[in-house]
């Protein structure tokens, strides 16, 4: 009978031996007696759940056979053996989630004696037309409930990058941990019986969630870090998965897990969310602003060589990683249902932590940023302006750059059913330069109570004379950065530099080029490479100007990353200044994984993987890390002794399945000399024979 229930309630994944059900949904249950039932109408069954159980918190619920109890539980017998009785037990679509006991209590004369049936776990149930949680349509309640691998996509918004992520949500021990994470949070600590009570609710569970994924406020799962050495936890570039992140810290008695980015945060927060039944999914918004003051617009320095000088503590990301929930919002109105913004990593604090969501599209949307959790600051993620300055000295800066549409672009979220892109830009905003997009910033801007012109209008000149602030002119140049091929780690990179004279006046141009490595947050971890020219230019003339970067002027500063962060200021006697930005991210050399033989459940078979060393120097203490749900119950870790300059690797390994389906297995070559070389398949497990 279990298995009818696991099979009915849709947690026949779950690596449990635990009965998991979900809420909203009849289960069945067998009573085994030693003596025959003359009469049902002394028994009585008690559900509850947490510390402090309460009918009038909805944490315990009281019910008989004969009719439903105030709780919205009810009892009913099906046909039985006369010492074997079967029961269907219903829970109402809004019970609080979490792990129950079971009690019979029996009433013989006047005494009361009270039996433990067994404990279950109850869970959000998307499947249930009334419970909030509910998703219509069944080939997205396999995506977001039951999927346990994913893409989060990644890189720079001209070359957006695939990275393989295992949620692992059915996986040993993870459901205990999802309840943990719950009771260890603030809110528990401080009332756990009131937060107990409150997670019938997926809008108060997610909040939760999204606070203590970071551990800035409550010894959370895992801690960020956005600079530095990681030589005391993980890179979080070499994380490529959620079971052995929740896993380390549950076993470490709860002590946050060293480091992680938004990626890491999204996924493991999706980990959590869909284990928990609620539906989840991971989104990427690439040029993602982090919008300190809330003003919407989103303040760059440079100096007259390209230099970011830290006068503002805005920041535009290449892209950053958040997650949507599906649930309606019966705190905003039916309007607001849907998808909701939900953000762990640690930015700004909401309410005194750091938190952030749900926010719901519709609301970022229609720019109603006066509606609950953090609508203000998903609205500027998305759609706040970006405006660049050359600061010249303390009395003299230019704005050389101002775009009202860098910000929010290609918002992206794996598909339904394929590992391919999706588009969802529309969920968040009207398309840019209409007029309802316009309307829309403009109603932000009113309900944020920011003073400033519209989003079109040019910036005033401050009162202030020694501001010397200027709006920003026409150049009478153009130019752009171009990349002569798709760069591969350990190669030079060739860039070409084009300027063209779009006057008839005789131009003499100072260029001052600089390269750095950068975070994908944009902010500068190391200088590769600087220049200066002076070029002239004739009427209308243009030019083109070839630079390389050396691979012996960048290895020392991309062992851990990829990207690079390229910019030319150029500069005219008496003409507006040009800014020249050109982001490189460089691709890793290919890793391929065959399979090789059918995967069966239970059956060993064998996957072959061929690297290559991209350096023409010789590397050593790499290490070939394989993981996937429904294939390794533990990552997999192979040493690879040495390699030579530009040498080609097999290394071949046993998966045993122990899930049918789908399933997607990761590898990673790790090395302190380059950056992970990452790839996965996905192959299909049959079921055992």
């Amino acid at each position: 009978m279990a298995l009818l229930n696991k099979a009915a309630h849709h947690t026949s994944d779950y690596s449990s031996t635990e009965v998991i059900l979900r809420r909203g949904q009849p289960f069945n249950i067998s009573l085994n007696l030693k003596t025959t039932v003359q009469s049902w109408d002394n028994f009585t069954f008690i559900a509850s759940t947490g510390p402090s159980p309460a009918e009038s918190q909805q944490t315990k619920a009281v019910f008989t056979l004969s009719e439903e109890g105030d709780s919205g539980w009810s009892a009913t017998q099906e046909p039985s053996e006369p010492r074997c009785l079967n029961f269907t037990i219903l829970s109402p679509a809004d019970a609080v989630i979490g792990r129950y006991k079971l009690q019979l209590q029996v009433l013989a004369g006047n005494k009361v004696s009270s039996k433990l049936l067994g404990q279950f776990v109850l869970l959000f149930n998307p499947w249930c037309p009334d419970d909030d949680v509910y998703m219509a349509d069944e080939e997205e309640r396999q995506e977001y409930v039951l999927n346990d691998s994913g893409i989060i996509f990644q890189g720079v918004e001209k070359d957006i990058e695939e990275e393989a992520w295992n949620y692992g949500q059915f996986e040993e021990d993870i459901l205990d941990i999802s309840l943990a994470i719950l009771d260890r949070s603030l809110s528990h600590r401080e009332n756990p019986a009131v937060d107990v009570s409150k997670r019938s609710s997926p809008v108060y569970v997610s909040r939760v969630i999204s606070a203590m994924v970071n551990s800035n406020d409550e010894k959370g799962v895992v801690e960020g870090k956005w600079s530095g050495k990681f030589r005391s936890g993980t890179n979080p570039l070499r994380w490529s998965g959620s079971v052995s992140i929740l896993r380390k810290w549950y076993r470490a008695r709860y002590r946050p897990v060293r480091y992680g980015q938004c990626w890491v945060f999204a996924g493991v927060s999706c980990t959590v969310l869909r284990c928990l039944g609620i539906p989840t999914r991971v989104i990427t918004n690439f040029n993602s602003a982090h919008d300190k003051n809330l003003n919407l617009s989103i303040d760059k320095y440079i100096d007259m060589s390209g230099n970011n000088l830290h006068l503002s503590e805005d920041s535009v990301w290449n892209f950053h990683v958040w997650n949507e929930s599906w649930f309606i919002r019966r705190d905003l109105g039916s309007f607001y249902d849907g998808w909701q913004v939900l953000d762990a990593t640690p930015q700004e604090k909401s309410k005194g932590i750091y938190q952030c969501g749900p926010a719901s599209t519709r609301a970022i949307k229609e720019g109603d940023v006066n509606l609950d959790y953090d609508s203000p600051f998903v609205f500027a993620a998305v759609n706040a302006d970006c405006v660049t300055w050359i600061r010249y000295s303390k009395k003299r800066k230019e704005r050389v750059y101002s775009d009202t549409r860098k910000i929010g672009k290609f918002i992206s979220t794996k598909a339904v059913g394929t590992n391919s892109r999706v588009d969802v830009t529309a969920n968040y905003k009207y398309p840019e330069g209409s007029l309802k997009e316009r309307q829309v910033y403009k109603k932000a801007l009113k309900l944020l109570g920011v003073r400033r012109p519209g989003k079109r209008s040019k910036i005033p000149r401050p009162r202030r004379r020694f501001s010397r602030a200027q709006p920003a002119q026409t150049p009478s140049i153009s130019g752009k950065l171009l990349l002569d091929a798709s760069p591969v780690i350990g190669q030079d990179i060739p860039l070409t530099l084009t300027l063209r004279n779009l006057i008839s006046d005789f131009k003499t141009i100072k260029v001052k080029l600089k390269a750095s490595a950068i975070l994908y947050t944009r902010k500068p971890k190391a200088e590769i490479l600087q220049l200066h020219r002076s070029i002239k230019l004739g009427s209308e003339e243009g030019n083109f100007n070839f630079i390389t970067i050396s691979y012996s002027q960048y290895k020392n500063s991309l062992m851990d990353d990829r990207k690079i962060l390229v910019t030319a200021v150029c500069q005219i006697k008496r003409g507006a200044s040009l800014l020249v930005e050109k982001d490189i991210v460089l691709q890793d050399p290919f890793l391929t994984i065959q399979v090789l033989g059918p995967a069966v459940v239970h059956k060993p078979v064998n996957v072959e993987v061929t690297f290559t060393n991209p350096l023409s120097d010789e590397v050593t203490d790499c290490v070939l890390r394989a993981e996937g749900s429904g294939l390794l119950k533990e990552q997999l870790r192979i040493h690879v002794e040495r390699m030579a300059p530009m040498e080609t690797s097999t290394v071949e390994f046993e998966i045993i399945p122990y899930r049918s389906g789908t399933r997607q297995l990761q590898v990673d070559l790790v090395c302190t000399h380059f950056s992970d070389i990452k790839g996965f398949v996905m192959l299909h497990v049959a079921p055992a024979q």
